[in-house]
């Protein structure tokens, strides 16, 4: 069969009931996690149903201010979610992490968008809004990984920071090995994504095109440009918030400044 099959409010509650199981699994071996199994799926279907009616409007109007103004809010989002799972925070966190999402999310975005798939024109939220939002989605976990690990160098392993000050490490050298441990946690993700392409998993953009009847080959092509695209945005977003999030703890004469960080309880 040619095309995408489509789904109605039917299938959609047969799929709900794959949730239910799982919860009642959670019930059976008092899990304690069906709560916020719960709480998740109600999320995905709101957040998903309202994007559809968004992206409906969006795509329907096709103006440019439509496509940044939408894009800048779901760098927001991403934002709040990168650091709100980090235990550790610090003051103007996320501000940090919205320019990290910011500025990798629109320059490896820019690059795929216009000069990799060619789309015009250029604001075409056909392609540059599902684009984004996979760089997102990519980008704020690796940078809560990293800002994590990142955070927790700092608070763990304060002595080793101060001894490489004491013997008169600069700044970028006292955070080097924090912030090489950091980007290292942040890609993991991705880079075990990137191994497993093809094998052992058929990853989403692949799928999504082959089901709505594009020719393997091409659907391939589009997850190869996709999965490089997530690899250098993850990898730019981890670099990008780490020396951010340096600077707030060590001065330029290579002052270490823990005070400014907190724990936070999720």
């Amino acid at each position: 069969m040619d095309g995408l099959i489509a789904l109605g409010p039917l299938q959609l509650a047969v799929a709900t009931t794959l949730v239910v199981g799982a919860g009642a699994i959670s019930l059976a071996l008092r899990l304690g996690i069906e709560r916020r199994l719960a709480v998740a799926a109600l999320r995905t279907a709101l957040q998903l149903g309202l994007l559809g009616l968004v992206l409906e409007r969006v795509f329907a109007l096709r103006h440019p201010l439509l496509v940044v103004g939408l894009l800048l809010l779901m760098t927001a989002f991403a934002a709040r979610e990168a650091t709100g799972r980090s235990s550790r925070r610090y003051r103007g966190v996320l501000l940090d992490a919205w320019l990290t999402i910011v500025a990798s999310s629109f320059v490896v975005g820019g690059i795929v968008t216009q000069l990799v798939v060619g789309v015009r024109p250029w604001y075409d939220p056909r392609y540059v809004i599902p684009l984004l939002g996979m760089i997102l989605g990519n980008s704020l976990t690796g940078i809560s990984l990293c800002l994590d690990r990142f955070l927790d160098h700092l608070a763990v392993r304060t002595a080793e920071v101060e001894l490489r000050i004491a013997f008169g490490a600069s700044r970028r050298e006292a955070l080097r090995a924090p912030l090489q441990d950091a980007v290292r946690s942040g890609m993991i993700p991705i880079l075990n994504a990137m191994a497993a392409a093809g094998i052992v998993s058929l990853p989403g953009m692949m799928t999504g095109q082959i089901l709505a009847g594009s020719p393997p080959l091409q659907a391939v092509a589009y997850q190869i440009v996709v999965m490089f695209m997530i690899a250098a945005a993850v990898a730019l977003g981890a670099m990008l918030v780490v020396v951010l999030a340096g600077r707030r703890f060590m001065a330029k004469d290579a002052t270490l400044r823990l005070d400014r960080l907190t724990a936070f309880e999720r």
